[in-house]
């Protein structure tokens, strides 16, 4: 799912972002982000291209829905114990890990079969959910190591550099999905060759990507690493866990925001499988649904990026100072239920116009109607992701020491 939030406790006994090592320079600092920058980059365009052809190439007995039902229950699960994970293995390590379910699954993509996209998308649930947790771990450390050495303010390195992460990830759906227009595009539509030739240029790019993980440094050992003691802490942090987990459950606000995070997700579910199965390919054929996800992901990523690279600094500054959160619109719950609604408003003539009167047609219009979707779709996404996570930050500000934008 395009987006989801994190929200992860300071457990006492084992932190789970830790300052750098001393001998670190803010050099070498800012190598590692762009290291990571285009690592995610290489690693998404590819992931995320792919995810939008799973129910238009593996239509066959739906297995490219039902492996996308079972990567995202997986990764749902996987996810409450993803830090811990991470806290064992250190970030780095968690980040070259991660990259290699995405491997898999793109070449699975190769030969897909039950036997094969089954196992792959189980697996994937768990590294997803790690290298999420493992790029905020590490981007944060490498912040603060540079804050302290730089003699800066750590929210405005931690902004800086998260702005960077982010603008760079924002540009996957467009770049990846332009490669999909181009690949299909050149060959006869419905090509097994010209698909099997995408998944080979996807799996390049995922190489590449995971070969750029490799080059990360290491952050000190000495700091993430659980103690000893390891039975004990290892049980002390489930116990700690599970407790952040059904807290907020208990809570009448939580209770509210949840059909919100539900809506969020069935609308992108919506997009991946039905639009592009339904709406896109019937039309414009399977290169046609890489032009349509294009424009989806160009105004997604512009929704999404003033927003994120404003937000995520604010939110900084929301555990120092709980001050504004969410992007230079945002400034309190009035102005947050004004854009959701004006987002949501966006998606729901969609809903309407296919579930009424839309139906493919040829011609001109037959091009424009599914961009235009695409387009209305793509605001709506990202208004309401950036803005769910300004909620989420505002309303619970004291709960949660870092709130994480997940683009999985």
């Amino acid at each position: 799912m395009a987006i989801e939030l994190m929200g992860t406790h300071q457990e006492e006994e084992a932190p789970l972002v830790a300052d750098v090592s001393e001998i670190e320079t803010p050099k070498n600092r800012t190598r590692d982000v762009h290291i990571l920058s285009c690592a995610f980059l290489l690693v998404f365009l590819a992931y995320g291209a792919a995810q939008n052809l799973q129910t238009t190439v593996n239509a066959r007995g739906n297995l490219g829905t039902v492996t996308l039902g079972i990567l995202y229950v997986s990764f749902a699960v996987f996810s409450l114990f993803a830090s811990l994970v991470v806290r064992v293995m250190g970030s780095r390590n968690s980040l070259v890990l991660g990259t290699t379910g995405y491997l898999l699954f793109i070449a699975a993509n190769l030969k897909p079969t039950w036997y094969t996209m089954v196992p792959v998308s189980l697996f994937l649930g768990f590294a997803a959910s790690i290298i999420w947790v493992g790029e905020g771990t590490y981007l944060t450390s490498l912040a603060r190591g540079h804050a302290r050495d730089s003699n800066l303010h750590e929210g405005t390195v931690i902004g800086n550099f998260n702005g960077e992460f982010w603008a760079m990830f924002a540009l996957h759906q467009f770049v990846g999905n332009l490669i999909t227009l181009a690949v299909l595009e050149s060959g006869a539509d419905g090509s097994s060759s010209n698909k099997s030739l995408l998944f080979i240029v996807f799996l390049c790019s995922m190489t590449l990507g995971a070969i750029l993980m490799c080059f990360l440094r290491k952050i000190d050992d000495k700091e993430e690493k659980v103690s000893e003691d390891s039975s004990v802490s290892f049980c002390s942090a489930v116990i700690s866990r599970l407790k952040s987990v059904i807290t907020p459950l208990l809570d009448f606000k939580m209770l509210l925001i949840i059909p919100l995070i539900a809506y969020s997700g069935l609308q992108q579910a919506f997009v991946w499988a039905e639009y592009t199965k339904d709406v896109v390919n019937p039309t414009l054929g399977e290169a046609g649904v890489g032009g349509a996800m294009a424009v989806y992901g160009a105004f997604d990523a512009i929704m999404r990026l003033d927003d994120q690279l404003s937000g995520l600094n604010l939110m900084v500054k929301l555990h120092i100072q709980c001050s504004l959160v969410a992007g230079r619109l945002t400034s309190g719950l009035k102005s947050i239920t004004f854009i959701v609604c004006a987002g949501a408003f966006f998606q729901a003539v969609i809903f309407v116009w296919l579930s009424l009167k839309y139906s493919a047609t040829g011609g001109v219009l037959g091009i424009v109607y599914p961009l235009l979707m695409a387009a209305l779709l793509g605001i709506g996404d990202g208004v309401l992701n950036t803005q769910l996570s300004a909620l989420l930050a505002l309303l619970f500000k004291h709960n949660m020491a870092r709130s994480t934008v997940m683009n999985f």
